[in-house]
This record gives C-alpha cells, structure tokens and sequence, in this order.
C-alpha cells in the first residue's frame, strides 16, 4: 500500500478550534454498526463531542437527534441498501426542520456506487466516501475532513428572545436547542439569560437529577420512568432531559452516550397533523460534556435548566456522569436528587462514605438480580435510616429501592415511579390520578432468570469436561500401547526361549494390572478395530438410519482408473495410536464426530443451497426455481430485506420505501409467504428451507408453517374434490409438522453480540425462541431447526474464528441450560438445534467444523448425558462475506471458491457460496449461478471431493484442531469468569472483542501489513470506474406499489378479525404463555408490522448499547 500524501496525513492530525458535535448512527434497518463505532471512536479521538445513536435509525430519528443537539454534522454508514432514499429524505428534513446547514457525511463500503455518490452529492449530501477514498485518505484522513468541514462556530444561531423558545413547536425547540449551545459556549447574550432567569423564576418546574456510579445503569432507568410517566399520564406531560457525560481530558472529545440507551422519547401519536404542530414530541432531549468544568456536571447547566423551564416543559430531568463516593454536585440544583447504584458496593461500612446516601430523597438499587441484591437492600437502608436519624421509621419503609430497568414492565422500577410521583405532584407538578395499577411491592420480583444462578458456571464445567475426555483419551491410549507392548514382549519371550517362563509371568502380570485400568469402552473400541478395517475396505458399506437400511458405495475410479476410497482408514498397527484416533477422530458419523456428523454424504444431494431474496416474492420464488432447476434436492436459502428483518411492513416513508425489496425479499403476510414458496412440495424429504431471520423469526416461522399446512390442504382439497374436515384437518396439520424440512436462524444472542437486527427485549426474545422450542417438542417437530446458532454474523461483525467458533457454541450451551431451566429433555430439543458458521482466509477456518463437533459430541454425552442424536453438530457454512471486497470485486469468486473447498473438505452439512458482487449489491442472477457453479464444480470436478475425510491424517490439521480448541476452551472459561453468556453480554464483553477485532483487521487492512489482492495490493490502475459498469440488482418500483397494495388488501380483508388477535397475542405474554402457538393463528390475519408493535407493548423494545 503506498504511503498517505501530506494533505491526509495532515487531516488525520486535525483538531478544531471550535467545539464540534456530531451524530453517528447506522440507517434504518442496518445493523452493522462496527464501522460506524470505529469512526465515532476516532472523531472522539479528535476532540468530537459525538451523539452516538447505534444501528437501525429511521431519518426522523437521526434528524431529530441532530437538531436537539444542535450538531455541525451527521456521520452514517449504509450498508443495506435504500441509501439514495434515505440520504435524499435527511438532507430534505433537515431543510424543513431548520437544520440546512447540518453537514451529511455517509459510506457504505462500496454499496453506494460511484454514480450514486455523485447523484447524492449533487443533491446536498456534503460527502459519500467510497472504499477508494478510504485507501487514498486512510480512516483518520477521511474523519479529519469531516471534523475540518464542520469546525465552524453555530452559536450565532441562537435566538435573540425569550419568546422564540416557548411554544413547544418544532422551532421552538429548535431555537431551545441552539440557545443551549450559546450557554455551553458561553457566547449567550446576557440580557436574554436575564430575561430566562427572570421568566423560569415565575415557574413552578420540578426538577428531578438523577446520578450515581458509572455503569449503574442511570440512562435505563431514567428512559424506563419517563416511559411510565407517559402512559401514567395519558402522554399529557412534556418533559425536558439533560444528559451529561464526561469530556476527555487528553483529545477534549466525549462520547455522548445517554441518548442511544432510550426507547421512550420518540414521538407516540402519529406525526404532524394541523392540531399536533409538534409532531407529537413530548421529550426534549439534550447531552451535554463537561468540558473543562472538573466535575459530573456542566458549567452551563443551571442556565440550560432555566432555559428548560422559560420554554414550559412540565418536568426537567438532569442525568449525570458517573460519580465516586464524595460527589454530590447535582444537589443544589435539583429539587429532587435520586441516587442510583448497583448491589456491589463492598462492605456495608463503604456506604458510610458516599455522600449522595445524605442527599438523595429516592436512592434506587439498579440491576436487582445480582447475587447480594436483598442484603444491599437491606444495608442501604439502614445507611439512609442512619443518615436521617429517622430511627422510629422501620428500614423498609425507607425511600430505597430495588429495581431491574433492564427488564421490561418490572415492578420495581414502578414502585421507584410512584413514589416520585407522589413528590412530583407535591412539588407542582401536573399529575392526573395515574392509568398504571399501583405496586405494593419495594423490589423487583417475579424473578426468573434465563439460566438459574446455580446454573452459571456451565460453561467453567464444559471446559473441565472435554478437557477431561480428552486427557482420558490419552491415558487410555497410553494403556493399551503398553498392554499391546507387553503382551507382544510375553510372545518374544515365549517364542525365543519356552522355558524362561519367569520373565514373560512378569511381563504378562504388568500387561493384566493395564488391562484393568483399560476401560470398557476403550476395549471394545480396539475390539472393534479389525471390523471396522473390514467394512470399510470393501466395495459397500451398510448402515441403519432410523429402521431404514443405507446401502453406500465407498469406492469411485478416476479417469486413470485409480481407485478413490469415499473414507480412508488410517494404517496404524499401535493400539495406543488407534485408541486415541478412534476417541478423538474417529471416521464420520461416528463419535466424538470430529471428522462427520454422518457417516456418508446423502447419493445425490450436494450440500449446495440455492440462494435467493430479491424485490416481491414473486421475483424470488423465479429465482427459486431456476436455481434449482433440475436438481432433486431443492435446499431453499432465503434472504429478506431489511425491512422484513427488523419486523417492519413495508410504508411509502423514503426511508423504509427504499429498501422495500432490496438486499432481499420482501415478506409482510402470511400471502406473501405463499407466493414465495409456491410451487414446492414443502413436505418432500428432498426439500428444505433456511430463513435467515432473527428478530421477527418467530412471526416469519409461523406463516411459513401455515404455508405449508395450507398447501397440504389445498393438496386435499384436489386429491379428494371436497374440503377436509375438522380432524381430517388436524391430522393434515400433525404429519406437515412431523415431516416439514428446514430451519430458521431465530438466534438472539449472536443479535445482541454482533449488534444486527436485535428488535425486542433480549429477555422476551429468549422467552418466545424456548416457546418455539417447547412447541416443537409437543408437536414431533423432527425434521426443522428450531434456532440456528450462527456464528457468520459474528464474523460479519468482525470477529476473528475463534472468537466466532468460542461465542457461537457458548451461545449454543446458553440456549441448552436455557430449555433445560424450563423442564425441557435434552433429547427433547437438542436434535433441533443447528449452527451456522462463516469461512474466512484464516488457517482456523479449516478445522472450524471438527472442532464445533468435537466439543458439542464431547459436552453432549459426558456432561449433559444425551443420545446420540443429540450429540451430532450438524451446521451450514456460508463464505465469508468480510472476505467481498468492493475494489477488483471479481476477485471475490476466488476467495469464495477456496472458502467452499475447506467447508467441503471439513465436511459441512450445508454450504452457501456468496455471490463475488455482493460486496456491493443484491447478486444478479448471473453471479447467483457463478456462485453455485464454484461448489458444484468441487463436488462433481475436482478428484479429491469424492474422498469424505481429506482432512484426516494431515498433521497441520490435527494441529490446529488441539489449538483451536484450546483457545475456544479459554475463551469458555473467560466468558464463565464474567458470569456466563449473558453476565458478559450485561458488561458488553462480546461486543467490545468483536469491535476490537474488527478494529485490529481494518488496521491491518489499511496499513498493507495484511494483503489483500486488488485492494492493497496488486491494485487496478483504473480504480473506481469498474465499478461504474456494474449491473446492479435493485427492487422495481412496481414490485415495491405491489406489496404496499398487497398489503393494504391483506389489512382490508382481515380488519375485523385482526384485533382480537392482536389482543390474544398479547394476552398471552402477559400470562406466559406459549407465544408462539397464538403467534400460529394470529399469522394468519394480521401482518408482521403489526405483530411486532403488538409485542413491544408487552415484551419491551431492544434497548441498543455502544
């Protein structure tokens, strides 16, 4: 790579003289915020105050943000197409909303094209940068032209009367917003401050400031009170939030992170309307950093929260910092100061020294279902009891609290509410008699954790166990090569000289004292030996399937006449030597499955899918079937747009219109879903079905089991000339669920750690995918995944393999001692559960498969006690979609056609070869078919395929098998330190390895010192225009009209019957009940739009974090 030019290399040293603001985000229905996380960290870095909003957000959402923080910029990555849409609709909003001179910034890896950076600039986005730019500028060149461009100073903007921030109209806030930025800047015309002082003295304006230690989880609990103090009060109440986060001394830059941690502040009724001038707003909000001020608060903010009052909020919040032990600043300039902090303070003579225990009139004990939370209740207490020398007042009935604001609906956090209402309204606030039914309680309760707290060493206990297996292993080997040595020395002995009979009763005494300690199952493994050598060196090999019997040919002859064996057995003659294969290789389909989950590939059935999801259903279900075109199989991959994914129906909002139909297929009804697999026997063993979905998994997996129901009805219905009856039906409706083939990713935990399409509560998604699991139990559901435990996204987001392979099997364990909590049998729902990998370029990735299926088999029988079926990791590999690069774009195919030969080699159930241009754009169907080609050219062409276990016996590979899987294996045990899965998923730990990682990669990637062909070397001297030439598979404008119109229909038909759906769905959360049974028939009148705004009512919406 050549080195930066001066001009860059002195961007990336800029630092403004004014104080620039920026909003990051990634648009709507985007999840990969890793890029964006990594230039928020580097304009932080640079001295940017930075608002940083995470992924999935809508325009409005962005906008809003940007004018509240009155910011000179807005930084957003577009990686799922609909940009051009999206782009056009900020600037435009931005215009409208008095925000013109806000600068726009965005890339999207080489998603937006080079026309269309050029129509987007001309339409006043200020600049697109394409991957070229990245490699001309370098990331901190690129960052530093946004920071010079926006160093401007804005506080000229600020309102000259106190009348132009009063009113609660959009531009009221506006001028409140930018008057905001005057105090911070101390550039605000005094007589005006006089005015608001004078103005917000006559005003009865509570307000309530809200501090504690870092990490308490303050901006939780701050969003979860105003969200009950809006449906409390009828959303009557207009609310001004001050958010203060630290500014860092060294750069002067601060990451702003209160915002992104709120679900409750956006607009609830529908927006702009003659009689709604506000658009429904009720929550102003506004961060502010510390700057130099040596404190958790602003210097300017006694005057913001004047101004706060002037403008006629009903309530002012003031969020702070993260404080210590001695500071209390807030107190003096709030009416009621609430103090939050979690059970691990130390010992109970820690509180004596904490300063807010004196003032705070609320003190709210956060994160409630940490060990110690009832002991912490009960010291605090009696610390505030103490402080208050409010002796003749029984502990309990101190103003402490107990609360969980990470878990939706929880009744502590609703104690803590009514409590401060009571002080509210006695301090003048407006309140009305209250909608929410009154707590009694004082503490969280209806605790059920997702994995019990004797539970949480799980993965601590999995590590010792295959640790364990596989010293056994080894000393069990070293048993029977001395026993096979002593016993050959006993027949030299005897053979040399019959008559020394003492030695050889000494030999064979030793060989006896081994031959105890060889344990029974190792002994018949070596029994064994000599049949297993038999079977495999003839022609056929006959195995049992469930009652079924397989014959297999084992040989095939190349064109020289070479005979290649489908299974080579090693030629060891040391019996310690085929012990220790045997227990930790062994041939496939055999355990601890290493080389195989079955025994042999299926005659005739690659392992290829065929992959489609583009524009309208009917688009896709034509790419479907030219696909699959004179294939038996039909292994059906489907992608859906993003609107889909995030749950969403498609709407003629720019920002969701432009991705109606792209980057996947769209897919709002049960309708839909008919059409998109219309002319597939759902029900044929030859035919499955992957659904690449995780939010709104359960929705999509439901219309797609009453497509299939319905299809073998119809099927009756033309069989029979009649329709079924009601048991006829029942009985179509049992077998379609026994026999229905395929599976749906439906992973949340893998969401949350890669930061993708996460919409609910993790907690609730946890609770409807056990619901799905539960289900299929109760309905012999054998043959469909219910979950598929991916790893690819993982990896998408930047994880290296093994912290792919380490998360994903941990995230598999979490979901077995999940299922297992709820009184589930392993052997009930284990077969069930499938994984999902990515192949990179890294050596790792060759024995990714023989290690996954190594730990789980190993877990499976000697921890969990499981069958055999339950043992067998069975997963799909997916190329690596970080390895499409958008420079030199047909290299891609190269890269994919070796990721494909080590998934072939390592013996994949499933394999899906991305596309070469999907670096860039959903896949033409020319470069759908190249990719198919790549793997039916390995599995039919190339000579080596025909063999089923290349990778055995190779020692590179039994090398990297043991260090793979010891890095997993630390990895399990660093992740059981932290609590487990989800006690590392609290603390960000995933998150934050997998940002570091991709972090390390773009690093290395930017610098040459990894090559990458065509991008950092060996690079196209004609750079971007390649990319001009392009075809670019986009959605039509009448297949996006089609679905509003289809849509609307599917409403219509269903008005009256929608509802009361809608209200049993609901209903069945709130008593726990199987969600997913009513989800089985309310698919089949309301739309997936309303489905899962029916469900945030009650399971609570995804809180993002950084």
């Amino acid at each position: 790579m050549t080195d930066l030019s001066a001009e860059f290399k002195a961007l990336a040293e800029y630092r403004p003289t004014h104080k620039v603001r920026f909003v990051t985000a990634a648009s709507l229905f985007d999840g990969h915020d890793a890029a964006i996380n990594i230039m928020r960290r580097i304009l932080q870095g640079m001295g940017v105050e930075v608002i940083h909003l995470g992924h999935n957000r809508s325009v409005d959402e962005v906008v809003t943000a940007a004018l509240q923080e009155d910011v000179q910029g807005i930084a957003i990555s577009s990686y799922q197409g609909g940009h051009v849409e999206y782009f056009k609709y900020m600037v435009d909003l931005l215009k409208a909303r008095g925000g013109a001179h806000i600068q726009v910034f965005g890339g999207g890896g080489g998603v937006i094209v080079p026309p269309e950076i050029r129509e987007l600039q001309a339409y006043g986005v200020t600049r697109i940068y394409s991957p070229e730019d990245g490699q001309r500028m370098g990331l901190a060149g690129m960052i530093g032209e946004m920071v010079m461009r926006c160093d401007q100073d804005i506080t000229g903007y600020a309102p000259g009367t106190v009348a132009a921030i009063q009113g609660h109209g959009e531009m009221a806030w506006r001028a409140l917003a930018q008057l905001i930025t005057a105090l911070e800047n101390q550039k605000a015309d005094e007589s005006l401050m006089a005015a608001v002082r004078a103005d917000a003295g006559n005003r009865t304006i509570p307000v309530v400031g809200i501090t504690g230690t870092g990490g308490a989880g303050k901006s939780s609990l701050t969003d979860e009170l105003i969200r009950r103090l809006r449906l409390d009060q009828g959303d009557a109440l207009r609310v001004a939030v001050i958010s203060i986060d630290p500014s860092r001394r060294k750069s002067g830059g601060a990451l702003l992170g209160d915002r992104i941690r709120m679900n409750a502040i956006g607009p609830w009724q529908l927006p702009a309307s003659a009689d709604a001038p506000d658009n429904g707003q009720r929550v102003f909000m506004r961060s502010l950093a510390t700057r130099d001020f040596g404190s958790e608060i602003s210097q300017a903010l006694p005057d913001v929260i004047a101004a706060c009052k002037a403008a006629g909020f009903d309530l002012v919040v003031v969020e702070t910092s993260g404080i210590g032990q001695g500071d209390a600043a807030i107190v003096p300039l709030v009416d009621v100061p609430v103090y939050v902090m979690t059970p691990e303070f130390g010992a109970a003579s820690q509180l004596e020294k904490i300063d807010m225990l004196d003032f705070a009139e609320f003190v709210a004990i956060n994160k409630f279902d940490r060990k110690g939370a009832s002991d912490a209740l009960r010291d605090v207490a009696k610390q505030v009891q103490r402080n208050r020398e409010a002796f003749t007042t029984p502990p309990e009935q101190m103003p402490v609290f107990g609360t969980m604001a990470a878990r939706f609906n929880d009744d502590g956090v609703t104690a803590l509410y009514q409590a401060l209402r009571e002080r509210l309204a006695a301090l003048g606030l407006k309140v009305g008699p209250g909608l929410l039914p009154a707590v009694t309680v004082r503490h969280s309760t209806n605790q059920n954790p997702v994995v019990p707290a004797s539970r949480v060493r799980y993965l601590a206990e999995i590590t010792d166990t295959v640790r364990d297996y596989k010293a056994r292993a080894r000393s069990q080997a070293r048993l029977a090569r001395e026993l096979q040595q002593l016993r050959e020395t006993a027949r030299m002995l005897h053979e040399d000289d019959a008559a020394r009979d003492g030695a050889r009763s000494t030999v064979l005494r030793l060989a006896d004292e081994r031959a105890t300690r060889l344990d029974s199952a190792a002994q018949k493994l070596l029994a064994q030996w000599p049949q297993m050598q038999k079977a495999y060196a003839g022609d056929e090999y006959v195995v049992r399937i469930r009652d079924r019997e397989i014959r297999t040919a084992l040989t095939t002859k190349s064109l020289s006449g070479t005979t290649i064996r489908k299974v080579v057995l090693p030629q060891f003659e040391d019996h310690g030597e085929i012990l220790k294969w045997l227990m930790l290789d062994n041939v496939p389909g055999s355990f601890p499955y290493t080389a195989g989950t079955f025994a042999f590939k299926r005659e005739n059935e690659d392992p290829t899918r065929m992959f489609a999801g583009e524009g309208d259903p009917f688009r896709t279900n034509r790419r479907f079937k030219l696909l699959s075109e004179g294939m038996e199989a039909k292994r059906l991959s489907t992608a859906f747009d993003s609107v889909t994914l995030y749950g969403n129906n498609p709407d003629a909002r720019p920002d969701i219109y432009g991705k109606v139909g792209n980057s996947g297929v769209s897919v709002a009804t049960l309708d839909d879903m008919k059409v998109l697999y219309g002319g597939f026997d759902l029900c044929k063993p030859t035919t499955s079905v992957s659904m690449t979905i995780n939010g709104p998994a359960p929705t999509i997996l439901a219309m797609f089991m009453n497509t299939a129901i319905d299809q073998n009805i119809d099927k009756f219905r033309d069989e029979n000339g009649r329709d079924p009856t009601d048991t006829e039906i029942e009985k179509i409706r049992e077998w379609v669920l026994a026999n229905v083939r395929g599976t749906v990713q439906a992973d949340i935990l893998k969401e949350d750690q890669g930061q993708n399409t996460c919409i609910f509560s993790t907690e609730f998604s946890l609770k409807v995918m056990g619901d799905i699991a539960e289900y299929f139990v109760h309905h012999d559901v054998r043959n469909f995944y219910s979950v598929s435990i991916s790893g690819y996204h993982i990896a998408e987001a930047g994880a290296n393999p093994i912290s792919q392979l380490a998360f994903t099997l941990s995230n598999g364990f979490t979901l077995v001692e999940a299922y297992l909590a709820r009184g589930m049998h392993i052997d009930d729902f284990a077969p069930n559960l499938s994984f999902f990998f990515s192949n990179g370029m890294d050596p790792e990735y060759t024995v990714m498969g023989r290690v996954a299926r190594r730990i789980w088999a190993v877990a499976m029988k000697e921890r969990y006690g499981a069958n055999e079926r339950s043992q067998k990791l069975k997963y799909h590999i997916q190329t690596s979609g970080r390895s499409l690069h958008a420079q030199e774009i047909q290299f891609n195919d190269i890269r994919t056609t070796l990721q494909a030969l080590i998934a072939i080699y390592d013996n994949c159930n499933s394999l899906h070869t991305n596309a070469f241009d999907e670096a860039i754009t959903t896949p033409t169907e020319d470069s759908v078919r190249r990719a198919m080609a790549i793997q039916l050219i390995i599995n039919r062409e190339w000579g080596l395929a025909k063999n089923e276990n290349p990778n055995q016996g190779a020692f590179v590979i039994e090398e990297l098998t043991e260090l793979v899987e010891e890095a997993v294996l630390a990895e399990f045990s660093a992740i059981a330190d932290r609590g487990g899965v989800l006690g590392a998923m609290e603390t960000g730990y995933q998150r934050g390895r997998i940002q570091d990682e991709s972090m390390h990669y773009e690093m290395l990637k930017h610098t040459g010192e990894l090559p990458i062909v065509g991008v950092n070397t060996f690079r196209n001297p004609h750079g971007d225009a390649v990319l001009d030439k392009l075809e670019l598979a986009r959605s039509t404008e009448e297949e996006k009209q089609s679905q509003l119109a289809r849509l609307q229909a599917f409403h219509e038909r269903h008005r009256d019957a929608a509802p009361a759906q809608l209200k049993r769905l609901q209903q069945a959360v709130i008593d726990n009940g199987n969600v997913f049974e009513v989800l089985m028939d309310a698919v089949r009148c309301c739309s997936l739009g309303q489905i899962t705004n029916a469900l945030f009512e009650v399971g609570g919406q995804y809180r993002r974090n950084m």
